[in-house]
C-alpha cells in the first residue's frame, strides 16, 4: 500500500513512506480483535474529551474542530487524488454531507443527554441496516429487543431530555446511511483517498455552524490542542485501526465486536465525565447491545 504511494508522488515521499510502514507495521502486530475493541474506546475517550470543549466552544465548534483536524490530517497522509469521476464524486460528496451532519447532530444530542444513552440511541441506525429486508422471526425479536431497550430509556429517568433524544435519533438516521455509503465509496474509491476527500466535505458542513457559534474562542492555543486530540481520537485512530482489522477478521465478527460500543461509552461517561445512569437505562443500553450482536450475526452469511 506504502508503496503505491511511492510510486505515485515521487521522490518527496519518502517520509511519509517511512512514517506510514513504522504505522503499519505497529498496527500489525496488534490482534485484530484487540484493534477494534480500542477503536471503540478510541472513539468514546475522545468523545469524552470533546465534551470538556462544550463550555468553551459548544457543541458545534467541537464538531468544526474535530472534523477540521481530521481532515486535514488524512489529506496529509493520503495526499488524495481529485481526478474522479462523476459517480465517485457524487458518492464522496454524499459521504462527506452525511458524516458531517451526523456529528453536527450527535455532539448536539451530547450537550443535552449522558454519553452512553447517546451512543446507544445512534447505535440503532447500523441495527435498522442490519435488519433491514430480513424475513426471519428471530430478527424480529431483535428489533423488538432494541425498541424495548429505548423505552427503557426513556421511561428509566423522567428528565432526559426531549431534543437530545431526538438529536440522537437524527444522528442513528445519518450513521445508518453512513453505512450504505462507505459500502459505495469503497467500490468508487482506492486506499484512503475517499474518506479523506469525504472528510474535508464534512468538515465544510460543519465548520461554518462552529465559527457562527464559536466565533475567535475557536482560536484559543489551549483549545487549538484538545480540538487536535479530539480529531486524533475520535477520526483518524479508529478509522485506522478498524480498517486494519476488517483486513484480518471476517465482517460478521467485527460488527459483533462494535456491538459493544453503547456500553463502552456509558462506562467511559461514568469514569470520565461521572454520568452515572439508572438500573433500568443499564438494562436499556445492554439490551441494545444484544440485539445489535443478536442481528449481526444472524444476517452475516457463514464464512467459507
Amino acid at each position: 500500500m506504502a508503496t503505491m504511494h511511492v510510486d505515485r508522488t515521487g521522490g518527496g515521499s519518502f517520509p511519509r513512506f517511512t512514517l506510514m510502514t513504522l504505522a503499519g507495521r505497529t498496527l500489525g502486530a496488534i490482534p485484530p480483535t484487540a484493534q477494534v475493541l480500542l477503536g471503540i474506546v478510541s472513539v468514546q475517550i475522545g468523545a469524552a474529551l470533546a465534551k470538556n470543549l462544550f463550555s468553551v466552544v459548544g457543541s458545534t465548534g467541537t464538531v468544526a474542530l474535530r472534523l477540521f483536524f481530521a481532515a486535514l490530517i488524512l489529506v496529509l497522509l493520503w495526499r488524495p487524488s481529485l481526478r474522479l469521476n462523476r459517480r465517485a464524486w457524487t458518492v464522496v460528496v454524499s459521504y462527506g454531507v452525511v458524516l458531517g451532519t451526523m456529528n453536527l447532530c450527535f455532539y448536539l444530542a451530547l450537550e443535552r443527554i449522558p454519553l452512553g444513552i447517546a451512543v446507544t440511541v445512534e447505535f440503532l441506525g447500523p441495527l435498522a441496516v442490519a435488519l433491514a429486508g430480513s424475513r426471519r422471526w428471530l430478527d424480529a425479536f431483535w428489533a423488538l429487543l432494541a425498541a424495548g431497550g429505548v423505552v427503557l430509556l426513556m421511561e428509566g429517568r423522567g428528565d432526559l431530555d426531549l431534543v437530545g433524544f431526538l438529536f440522537a435519533l437524527a444522528a442513528a438516521a445519518c450513521w445508518g446511511t453512513y453505512i450504505l455509503l462507505s459500502a459505495a465509496l469503497g467500490r468508487h474509491t482506492s486506499e484512503g483517498s475517499g474518506l479523506a476527500i469525504g472528510m474535508a466535505f464534512a468538515a465544510l458542513v460543519a465548520v461554518p455552524f462552529g465559527a457562527a457559534e464559536s466565533g475567535t474562542a475557536l482560536f484559543q492555543p489551549w483549545v487549538l490542542i484538545v480540538g487536535i486530540g479530539v480529531a486524533l481520537l475520535s477520526s483518524v485512530i479508529p478509522y485506522s485501526l478498524e480498517l486494519e482489522a476488517l483486513r484480518k477478521i471476517p465482517p460478521r465478527v467485527f460488527g459483533i465486536l462494535m456491538s459493544l460500543e453503547p456500553a463502552v461509552a456509558a462506562i467511559v461517561g461514568l469514569v470520565v465525565l461521572q454520568e452515572s445512569l439508572h438500573m433500568l437505562q443499564w438494562v436499556a443500553v445492554f439490551a441494545v447491545v444484544a440485539a445489535s450482536a443478536g442481528a449481526t450475526r444472524g444476517s452475516a452469511r457463514p464464512e467459507v
